[in-house]
């Protein structure tokens, strides 16, 4: 490849790295917002954070566009277009997440000022665990860091454990009560949708890996695909 293109591709790709970053960092404040706004019943921050998924649509095309751009007219090579492809993946896949906090969202705009059924303490864990895995899953793909991209899919134990909790919990809460019902099925949404968010990072890590290596590897996960509420 020319030095002049190679110097062009190199730049457009930095260009698209930090255009990922950036639909990564508002995803991110998306889904902890979104877990703040139901535990503080902040019926107008639940609105924001929903109707802001309008953007991470607008963003997660936007970067497909370019990339296709890019594949299309600068004749990448095959670790460039791993890269690329990653990143028309990734971005989908944050656009996914994006709507899982959306979902939250929703359910805390449903709620409104209704009093929720226990202290929230085991969700707003696991949105704090999802989002932490989330920078650091971009970070590794942006600097092609294939031990990081290994290694933090194993933290999903963790909010697995927290999801498996609360369902139990909720689900007692159900058993004893029928009025609960209502307000412990939302509450196990929102749950649902931060352990989906983070297998969806585990997705984001595969493509560290496979980007850095070639190789195609699929971490253990739940196979649920359920859509987000």
């Amino acid at each position: 490849m020319p030095r002049d293109t190679r110097e062009t591709l190199d730049s457009k790709i930095r260009e698209l790295n930090d255009a990922i970053l950036e639909l990564a960092s508002i995803v991110e404040k998306a889904i902890l917002g979104s877990v703040t706004a139901l535990a503080e019943r902040d019926i107008n921050k639940a609105k924001v954070i929903y109707e802001g998924d309008k953007n991470i649509n607008e963003k997660r095309f936007e970067l497909e566009r370019q990339a296709l751009i890019i594949v299309a007219t600068q004749q990448p090579m095959a670790t460039d277009l791993r890269r690329l492809s990653s990143i028309i993946d990734i971005a989908g896949e944050l656009e996914r997440i994006g709507d899982y906090a959306k979902g939250i969202a929703r359910i805390a705009m449903r709620l409104g000022d209704n009093p929720p059924l226990r202290k929230l303490v085991n969700i707003p864990k696991m949105a704090e665990l999802t989002a932490d895995m989330l920078h650091r899953g971009i970070e590794a793909f942006v600097n092609l860091d294939e031990e990081a991209g290994l290694a933090i899919p194993k933290e999903d134990d963790q909010i697995d454990i927290l999801y498996n909790l609360d369902y139990q919990e909720l689900l007692e809460l159900m058993i004893n009560d029928r009025e609960n019902i209502d307000r412990a099925t939302f509450h196990l949404w929102v749950a649902h949708n931060l352990e989906r968010a983070a297998d969806r990072v585990t997705n984001i890590c595969e493509r560290t890996v496979f980007t850095t290596s070639g190789k195609l590897i699929e971490f253990d996960r739940t196979d649920d695909e359920t859509d987000a509420f």
